[in-house]
């Protein structure tokens, strides 16, 4: 599909691409989808299943967008301090940033954005959030929606919804770009449209409306009040 040919903006193409059209807000996981940290995460949470006794192998393959304290609860033995274990796990990635990088291309699709137009959904509480993001050199945002701001994490849309109301925009006129199924699914929950980063985990779902591998297939066109994006080369989510 040509930028401005044919599609209904809502993932549909014509084997060209996929456009999105009536765009009004623009929010972004964090981890997996315009940064890496899978070093320092691997090692913190390897760390923390050695120390509890779990399954490292399970524990990583459930954490992946989910807050700290929901994977936390869900490996730990009864009786754990719960609060103790997410401070101790907060302080050894605080502690770690080594390895923390941008995602090719996502700086440059952030900083083409209007500053008041997008906003950061993420898992991570705002200190580790903003620590990673500054490590990465991708700039600020001036909406951030942290584990700090929920009482319930992906897969449930509550950040999600929460980001769009502080953007004024109805979650319908936005787009998610999400990696991995627990965002995905609280993405489409808030009736936003879902674009998957393919890459670090490549999870497909068949609830996000396009999949690509980078922001070097996507771009950002105006369209009245509101934007447009064509998706060059995407697939289905």
């Amino acid at each position: 599909m040509r930028p401005d040919g044919n599609g209904d903006g809502n993932g549909n193409g014509d084997g060209d691409g996929v456009r999105l059209s009536g765009i009004e807000g623009f929010l972004f996981d964090m981890d997996g989808t315009i940064l890496t940290s899978i070093p320092p995460v691997v090692r913190a949470w390897t760390a923390w299943a050695e120390r509890i006794g779990a399954d490292a192998d399970a524990v990583m393959g459930f954490m992946h967008g989910r807050r700290a304290v929901d994977t936390i609860e869900r490996f730990s033995p009864a009786g754990t301090d719960i609060a103790a274990e997410v401070r101790w796990l907060d302080a050894r990635e605080h502690a770690d940033l080594d390895g923390v990088a941008e995602i090719a291309g996502a700086g440059d699709f952030l900083r083409a954005l209007p500053p008041d137009r997008w906003g950061i959904v993420t898992s991570a509480n705002r200190a580790l959030a903003l620590a990673r993001i500054g490590a990465a050199g991708l700039p600020l945002p001036r909406l951030l929606v942290s584990s700090d701001d929920v009482t319930a994490g992906k897969p449930d849309p509550q950040g999600y919804r929460m980001a769009a109301a502080r953007l004024g925009v109805d979650p319908a006129a936005c787009v998610v770009f999400e990696d991995v199924t627990a965002g995905i699914i609280a993405g489409a929950a808030a009736g936003a449209r879902v674009i998957r980063i393919a890459g670090e985990h490549g999870e497909d779902s068949a609830l996000a409306v396009a999949a690509i591998d980078g922001y070097g297939q996507a771009t950002l066109l105006a369209e009245g009040g509101a934007w447009a994006l064509h998706l060059s080369g995407a697939g289905r989510g």
